[in-house]
């Protein structure tokens, strides 16, 4: 099995995401269900203007209306979004307090289907991963969205991460604590 990431990784990780890259994340266990929650995702900085378009042009292939997530730190969640409640699932679709500063994130009615990452064991690593980019970004968030392109199944191998890397334009892939970059 592959190590998990190490806090230099972690750190290397936050900053490819702070300079504004597309970054796949395969770590543990794969999710059950229809959202990636932090171990099969593809993550990037929810500030960039037109993220969305860019993930969509360079890996998702997906439709243009169709609107990413974000997975937050639970503390943060009622300072950016209605919501004074955990949302660990990606269920609830949930008002922005801005309409500007994470447009990669939000749908065109300002809304925006949120994870909140709490201290819980299981978001151990991701929750580590998050922090690491506030602390160099001052946002306490990523989108995230599935590690698959439209239409395919979320990678559940590491091969298929390898592939997605390797036929899109994904910047980065972090497998355990490896990182592969372009």
């Amino acid at each position: 099995p592959d190590s998990a990431p190490t806090k230099s990784t972690i750190n290397k990780t936050a900053d490819l995401l702070a300079q504004g890259k597309i970054v796949g994340w395969y770590q543990g266990n794969g999710e059950i269900g229809p959202r990636a929650l932090g171990n099969r995702s593809i993550l990037m900085d929810p500030s960039v203007k037109n993220g969305k378009d860019i993930l969509n042009a360079k890996v998702k292939k997906r439709e243009e209306y169709r609107p990413f997530g974000a997975s937050i730190l639970s503390e943060y969640a009622s300072q950016h979004f209605d919501c004074d409640y955990e949302s660990p699932y990606m269920l609830y679709v949930i008002d922005a307090l801005s309409k500007t500063d994470f447009p990669s994130v939000l749908h065109v009615d300002h809304t925006c289907r949120i994870q909140t990452v709490n201290e819980e064991p299981q978001y151990e690593i991701y929750r580590d991963l998050i922090e690491s980019f506030r602390q160099k970004t001052g946002i306490p968030m990523v989108l995230n969205t599935s590690l698959n392109v439209n239409g395919k199944p979320i990678a559940g191998y590491k091969q298929d991460a390898i592939k997605l890397f390797n036929t899109s334009e994904m910047d980065a892939v972090v497998i355990g604590n490896e990182i592969l970059v372009k």
